[in-house]
């Protein structure tokens, strides 16, 4: 993790669970992370079990340009991501990963700006499963909310152990733990750790011990 917004709502996650795998969603105080809550989300399940926006912040909703709020979470990715994205979503709601995501979003009118995103697990009991979240622009140009972003491409996704997060918020492996399937080669590879191909891009177990 790079940006302060998701130094801060991980922190706070983190010492809201204490210990346990997620906590509560009844745990969580706007108030106490009020300085993110134009950047944060809230996912849900929607009735066919795909991950929508419950709540969206008002600057996350006018880099877009609309209203987030019911809209699938996987629509705002390019359609060959929008599968992974999915599974990955999926993962916070059911194995209570935390999953961190950087990506390039694309304007209406061909800018291009960095993110990076924070996915935490909500516990909301089994049929209530919520996902916390935060998107914080790398920079912030001065068009960003103006001209809206309509497409997104992932540039890495990190699956991180918090048990395993290091003092500087750096996780344990400092690599992330979805790279460019160019880094695939074998000595990378092993000095790396067990990995795994999805599609594009080369899935490394990092952060954790076995």
């Amino acid at each position: 993790m790079n940006q302060n917004g998701s130094i801060t709502l991980f922190h706070y996650w983190n010492r809201l669970r204490d210990g346990r795998p997620a906590p509560k969603r009844s745990e969580v105080e706007p108030a106490d992370i009020k300085s993110l809550l134009a950047d944060t989300f809230i996912l849900e399940r929607d009735t066919r079990g795909q991950p929508v926006f419950r709540l969206a912040g008002t600057r996350l909703c006018a880099c877009y340009g609309r209203e987030l709020k019911g809209f699938s979470f996987p629509s705002l990715w390019r359609e060959k991501d929008q599968r992974l994205v999915s599974r990955l979503i999926h993962g916070v709601f059911d194995q209570k990963s935390v999953v961190l995501i950087i990506f390039e979003g694309f304007s209406r009118n061909g800018r291009s700006n960095k993110f990076e995103l924070l996915a935490l697990p909500l516990d909301g009991g089994i049929e209530n499963q919520r996902c916390l979240g935060v998107v914080s622009a790398v920079e912030k140009p001065f068009w960003l909310g103006a001209d809206p972003i309509t497409d997104a491409l992932i540039d890495s996704i990190r699956v991180i152990d918090p048990e395993k997060e290091l003092l500087n918020n750096r996780p344990a492996i400092d690599v992330p733990s979805l790279v460019p399937a160019e880094l695939d080669a074998p000595d990378t590879i092993s000095a790396l750790g067990r990995a795994r191909r999805i599609r594009h891009l080369v899935v490394f177990d990092g952060g954790r011990e076995e």
